[in-house]
């Protein structure tokens, strides 16, 4: 039978003194090895991130609570026996399951069966079940993020770093990098001298200690700037660590992870916490200096807009790449204001930027406090983007960058992305969103992505090309309502390994967090340092040396509106039906370098929706042309299809020519049923799985020079396709 769970007061009560128990800190130098450390041998792989993922792990929230709690009294360093350190850890495993059980409430507390039949009923909006969400959802950022990022969040304030704090930034960035260095080497040797030691000297508490003198070696510089980096990320004393009593509770540990063990010797348990300090902390300190935090606030909504800018230029390049855009009328009156903005063949990107934090209210569940942080810091910039998205294909207004020049650019657009990206750690981002965001759409403006910059920062490394940047945030927008993750990240790595699809039956996909594992490697290698593969095997890297993955490339430099659509296409489809078009094409392109002819083949997606025509010769383009489309006009006809794609490539290296979409509404015609007829049908991808299909040479009776040419022009053979 299950224990009553009790309540989360008496349980934080407890746990508060068990880690004030003699000699607990090595219990939390346990936890922070087995849940914080990838172990691995020469190179990482896949399976080594997996272990991260365990049910049985600490999350990074959890330990920080326990360090939080061990500094309400003095730390005892004693080393317990290994009986009484197993208690402990036992005992910690056990307090913590419990905290979260209490945490999640029990369905009746927020799920009223009589409001279930009201349209706005949403028991998921209840700020004390977004507790949970909060707490246990994870990390937004990579630790190396948070180290890169810091510099250039700051780089503006470097002047009061050094007058106010003794060192430059490039000083402290590099002290926090030479203390994460350090303490991966520390605890290899620490690991590798318990051989040599009986076990009941075992204890991995060392290799989570440093002095100045280490860490200046580590760094290269001089001891009295290393000791006021160091330093500056102690608790002050007129903190009183004694405030944090409950788990929403401002935790001071976080803010400032190093804790002082004597005079010459200092603890870091979690370097990650150490980095997200070097990225945060600072906005406290700017806060507190009356002459300089509305200076600094300026400087961080800069970071916000110019980061997200200059990452949104590694894939669009400097030209398609816009910032500060104001949207004036006739009058010159200001109607609108856009951050960044994006514009690429016939899409665009609104980009607006926030710099507004979760209070501590809000993470206590105070639905009140949670709306109002939500609002200010999502929903603001999503209205302001979806007014500007109204005004940006409006003539009647001027788009004038920030040396009030008017910009010419494309103003005619099929799809307008709207992105809202804060500069922060937002906790259950993702989620809160899902529950909060107030949006609009319509045949042109897409439903909102929301965002932090680190996922626009990862988004941007991993996907660093137009056609799959874009193909990607327009299915991820499109299935806003149909996936749930509880982040960000898992969903691209999904879409990096499986390409991400929805088939219209399916209502909803979850996905697990461990689905993440191949994108956290693939940044690690690529960030971090660490020996693995830079790009998961997917998307990516089966088709990059095909028919298919040239393609895209050629479609990208081409940046035609209609040949967009197609490559929007393209990456939707399945493995096995890309692998039967590269065979396809491999055949006619084969064929026709064999008779020097034309050859095509004609594929059909969502029967009355979409189809691809493509053709294979070496004809001049006032020949290729014109064939091309009236054989994709006979096919849109015949399968009363919305749209139709038709491409043209030559035999000798398969490489695109040209291409053409034909989108428009099907009518009915006597004379085009007439030149249909006999027609082959299309064969149709039906959801995701590959058709099987084979290219055939039919068979053609002799036409007559003075019949009418069987293209459908009305022209005679010998005057049409005949010359």
């Amino acid at each position: 039978m299950n224990r009553e769970v009790r309540e989360e007061t008496e349980v934080f009560e407890r746990l508060e003194k068990l880690c004030s128990s003699s000699g607990y800190v090595h219990a939390i130098a346990y936890f922070c090895f087995r849940d914080n450390t990838i172990r691995y041998s020469d190179e990482m792989f896949v399976q080594d991130v997996l272990e991260q993922f365990s049910a049985d792990r600490l999350v990074r929230t959890e330990i920080s609570t326990l360090i939080g709690l061990l500094c309400k009294s003095e730390i005892d360093i004693a080393l317990p026996t290994p009986d009484k350190l197993q208690r402990y850890i036992e005992q910690t495993d056990s307090l913590l399951k419990e905290i979260h059980q209490s945490m999640m409430l029990p369905m009746k507390t927020f799920f009223d069966p009589a409001k279930t039949t009201e349209k706005e009923f949403n028991p998921f909006e209840n700020g004390s079940l977004l507790r949970e969400s909060i707490f246990y959802g994870g990390e937004s950022a990579y630790n190396f993020q948070y180290r890169d990022l810091s510099f250039t969040k700051y780089q503006k304030d470097n002047d009061w770093f050094v007058c106010n704090k003794g060192y430059s930034l490039n000083q402290a960035s590099a002290v926090v990098a030479a203390i994460g260095k350090f303490q991966n080497d520390k605890i290899t040797n620490v690991m590798m001298g318990l051989t040599e030691k009986p076990p009941s000297d075992w204890t991995l508490f060392p290799a989570f200690t440093f002095t100045v003198d280490d860490i200046a070696n580590y760094a290269g510089l001089d001891y009295v700037n290393t000791k006021s980096v160091i330093e500056s990320f102690v608790a002050p004393a007129e903190i009183n660590k004694n405030d944090f009593s409950a788990l929403d509770d401002f935790n001071p540990i976080n803010a400032y992870p190093i804790l002082t063990l004597n005079k010459s010797e200092y603890l870091l348990f979690q370097n990650y916490s150490l980095v997200e300090a070097l990225y945060e902390t600072p906005f406290f300190w700017f806060n507190n200096d009356s002459s300089y935090k509305n200076l600094a606030m300026k400087h961080r909504g800069e970071f916000t807009e110019n980061f997200s800018a200059e990452r949104l230029k590694i894939v669009f390049g400097e030209d398609r790449v816009f910032t500060n855009i104001d949207i004036v009328d006739s009058e010159k009156t200001k109607a609108g204001e856009i951050d960044v903005l994006v514009v690429y063949a016939n899409r665009a990107i609104i980009l607006q930027a926030k710099s507004k934090r979760l209070t501590i209210a809000a993470r206590k569940g105070n639905d009140n406090c949670l709306r109002n942080d939500f609002k200010q810091a999502i929903q603001e910039a999503y209205n302001q983007g979806y007014s500007c998205a109204n005004l940006l294909g409006d003539s009647n207004y001027k788009l004038l960058n920030a040396e009030a020049n008017e910009l010419k650019i494309n103003r005619e657009y099929k799809e307008i992305y709207l992105f809202c990206v804060v500069s922060d750690h937002y906790p259950a981002l993702s989620f809160q969103a899902r529950q909060f965001l107030q949006y609009q759409q319509n045949e042109k403006i897409m439903p909102p992505f929301v965002m932090d910059v680190f996922l626009l920062d990862v988004m941007t490394e991993m996907l660093p090309s137009p056609l799959y940047f874009l193909s990607y945030i327009n299915r991820r927008t499109q299935y806003n309502e149909k996936l749930l993750s509880t982040h960000e990240l898992t969903i691209l790595s999904y879409h990096l390994k499986q390409n991400l699809w929805l088939d219209d039956e399916y209502t909803m996909m979850q996905l697990g967090d461990d689905i993440c594992a191949d994108l956290d490697l693939a940044m690690l290698t690529r960030r971090g340092g660490a020996p693995g593969i830079k790009t998961p095997d997917g998307i990516l890297t089966r088709y990059r040396d095909t028919f298919f993955g040239r393609t895209i490339r050629d479609i990208e430099r081409q940046e035609n509106p209609g040949t967009i659509d197609l490559g929007f296409l393209l990456l939707s489809l399945s493995g096995d039906t890309i692998d039967q078009i590269n065979g396809g094409i491999e055949k006619i392109a084969s064929l026709a370098r064999k008779d020097d002819k034309h050859h095509d083949f004609t594929l059909g997606f969502k029967k009355g929706e979409t189809g691809l025509t493509i053709h294979c010769n070496r004809d001049h383009m006032s020949v290729a042309g014109p064939r091309l489309d009236r054989h994709c006009n006979r096919r849109k006809y015949s399968e009363k299809a919305q749209r139709w794609f038709g491409i043209c490539i030559e035999p000798e290296h398969m490489r695109l020519k040209f291409g053409l979409c034909l989108e428009y509404e099907w009518e009915q015609s006597d004379e085009m049923d007439e030149v249909v007829k006999g027609l082959p049908r299309s064969q149709y991808l039906k959801s995701k799985k590959a058709i099987n299909f084979d290219t055939k040479i039919r068979p053609y009776k002799k036409i007559g020079r003075n019949e009418k040419c069987p293209c459908g022009s009305g022209k005679k053979y010998k005057k049409c396709c005949l010359t």
